[in-house]
C-alpha cells in the first residue's frame, strides 16, 4: 500500500509537471520586427525554427519598415516581443509610456549617409541649397545620427533641416533609382541597397558615433513579471542566433535575402507593393549590409544613457531619465 501511494504521488507529479510545460508553451506570444538585417537574429531564428523548439508559441509575427512604425505597434496588447531600434524604442517607453524592458541587444551600428558622389564630395556639402536630402521622419534613428552629424561637422542646420524630405527607407531607395535624391541618411540594409544606384557610402554610423547601439530586444514588463522563464528563452534564442550569424555569414546572407523577399509580398500597401517589387534584396548585397553591422548581445548601459540624454537634448523625449528604468540585462548576464 505504501509503495501504491508513493507511485500515485510520483504520477501526481509528472502530470502537474507536463501540464506546466504545455501552458508554457501555449502562452501565446506577438512579436514585432523590424524589416531590416538590424533584426537578423529574429529572422534567422524563425527560419530555422529555433523559437518553436524552444516553445516559444508566436502568434503573432509582424514586419515594420521603421523603428517608429514598430515602436507604435508596441502599444497593442498583442504584440509583447520587439526586435527594434533603441532610438524608437526609448521614444515609445518615454512618450507612450509603453511599459517595456530591454533585455538583450542585437547589434551595434547600422546606419550611413549615402550620396551622389557627382554632387556631394564631403559632408559640408549637404549645406548647399540644391542638394535634395531624404531622412526619416523626426525621433527615428538615423534622424538622430543626422543631427548627430550636424553637431560633430558644425553644419549649420538651418540649412539642411528645412530642406528634407521626410519618407521612409523604401521610398528613399526608389527616389534615389529615380534620381530624386541626392543624398539620404538610411539604415542598413537600405543605405547599402542604395549603392546599386550608384550612390556612394559617405559616413557610416561608427564614424559619427562610437559604440553606436542599433537595435535591441525588448518585452513587455508583464512577460517578464509573468513568464521570466520565456523571456530567459528568448534571449537564448538571440544569443544562439547572433552567434550563427557571426560565424556563417555568408548563409545568414542567403536567409535574410529569402526571408525578406517573402515578407516583402505581403507588407507594402497596393499602391506600393509594386514599386517596392523593383527593390532587389540580394545575398549579395545583404552580405555587404551584414558586414557593416557589429552583431552581439552585448549593451553598455552608458551608451543607452547617453543616447537617452540625447534624445532629450534634441527635445524628442520630454526629459531625460535612469538607462536602469528602461534596461533588465539580468536574462542577458546568466
Amino acid at each position: 500500500m505504501k509503495n501504491f501511494f508513493i507511485l500515485l504521488l510520483i504520477g501526481f507529479l509528472i502530470l502537474v509537471s507536463l501540464g506546466e510545460g504545455a501552458a508554457q508553451e501555449e502562452t501565446p506570444l506577438g512579436m514585432a520586427v523590424e524589416f531590416m538585417d538590424h533584426a537578423a537574429c529574429a529572422y534567422i531564428s524563425q527560419d530555422k525554427g529555433w523559437f518553436k523548439e524552444e516553445g516559444l508559441n508566436l502568434t503573432t509575427y509582424e514586419s515594420y519598415v521603421t523603428g517608429m512604425a514598430l515602436a507604435a505597434a508596441l502599444a497593442r496588447g498583442d504584440i509583447q516581443v520587439a526586435y527594434i531600434c533603441l532610438i524608437p524604442a526609448i521614444n515609445v517607453y518615454a512618450n507612450a509610456k509603453v511599459p517595456i524592458k530591454i533585455v538583450a541587444g542585437t547589434h551595434k551600428y547600422g546606419y550611413g549617409l549615402v550620396v551622389n558622389p557627382d554632387k556631394v564630395k564631403i559632408i559640408q556639402d549637404l549645406e548647399k541649397p540644391d542638394i535634395r536630402l531624404g531622412c526619416v521622419r523626426e525621433g527615428g534613428a538615423v534622424d538622430v545620427l543626422l543631427h548627430r552629424t550636424m553637431d560633430n561637422y558644425n553644419l549649420n542646420k538651418e540649412k539642411i533641416l528645412n530642406r528634407i524630405q521626410r519618407m521612409d527607407p523604401v521610398k528613399q531607395v526608389l527616389a534615389i533609382k529615380m534620381g530624386q535624391l541626392d543624398a539620404a541618411f538610411l539604415p542598413e540594409q537600405w543605405a547599402t541597397m542604395a549603392e546599386e544606384s550608384g550612390f556612394k557610402m559617405l559616413l557610416m554610423s561608427q564614424e559619427v558615433w562610437p559604440e553606436m547601439q542599433g537595435s535591441v530586444l525588448v518585452v513587455k514588463e508583464e512577460l517578464i513579471k509573468n513568464h521570466p522563464d520565456l523571456v530567459k528563452k528568448l534571449v537564448k534564442v538571440t544569443k544562439r542566433a547572433t552567434n550563427w550569424a557571426n560565424q556563417y555569414r555568408e548563409e545568414a546572407a542567403e536567409i535574410m535575402a529569402r526571408q525578406l523577399q517573402i515578407t516583402k509580398g505581403s507588407l507594402f500597401p497596393i499602391n506600393t507593393a509594386e514599386e517596392a517589387g523593383r527593390l532587389d534584396i540580394t545575398p549579395e548585397v545583404l552580405f555587404r549590409s551584414m558586414e557593416r553591422l557589429k552583431y552581439t548581445t552585448d549593451i553598455n548601459p552608458e551608451m543607452v544613457q547617453e543616447t537617452i540624454d540625447y534624445l532629450a537634448k534634441l527635445g524628442y523625449i520630454k526629459s531625460s531619465f535612469p538607462a536602469e528604468d528602461i534596461l533588465d540585462l539580468s536574462f542577458i548576464e546568466e
